[in-house]
């Protein structure tokens, strides 16, 4: 399958990705996904260059498999998968987990939080996230994943957007 010329966020976001663990398999998606070019399966990312419309949409995808847990990251992209999934708490936190990755990756936040996505929120989550008021932390925390201010200071470790570890067990 030809393969659309990557930006250099796109291969950065691709070898990130890969470092962390969350496998890609590009492939022609024939099927209306609800993000253009991507999909989800047990463990992995489906992607398809010639549709994908914004490179941006990976991390979020990502964010989706990275704070499932492991019994229920398996299940992604089968009918076995919970009908509720993803929870409300596993959405927003997914969300925040992009935001986490693109600091890392020393993104642009609208690179991922495009005006064509999150429901017309985009501007709101970059300013909220931007300022520092991390909607999802908690969840994040939850999960051993992320250390919030007084976490950190109280374990000397590095508070959010600083990830103590990018897949939920």
């Amino acid at each position: 399958m030809p393969t659309k010329k990557k930006h250099s966020e796109t291969e950065r976001i691709l070898q990130f990705l890969e470092k962390i663990g969350i496998q890609i398999i590009e492939k022609r998606l024939d099927t209306t996904t609800f993000l253009p070019g991507l999909d989800l399966g047990s463990n992995c990312i489906y992607i398809d260059f010639e549709k994908l419309k914004y490179p941006g949409d990976l991390l979020h995808e990502a964010g989706h498999l990275a704070v499932t847990d492991g019994e229920n990251r398996k299940k992604i992209g089968t009918n076995t998968i919970a009908k509720d999934w993803p929870t409300q708490g596993e959405e927003i936190a997914a969300i925040l987990w992009s935001y986490a990755a693109l600091t890392h990756l020393q993104l642009d936040p609208a690179f991922v939080f495009h005006p064509d996505g999150y429901k017309g929120n985009s501007e709101w989550f970059i300013a909220n996230f931007t300022d520092k008021n991390y909607i999802g932390l908690p969840f994040l925390e939850w999960t051993g994943m992320a250390l919030s201010n007084n976490s950190a200071l109280e374990e000397g470790k590095e508070a959010f957007p600083t990830m103590q570890k990018w897949i939920r067990d």
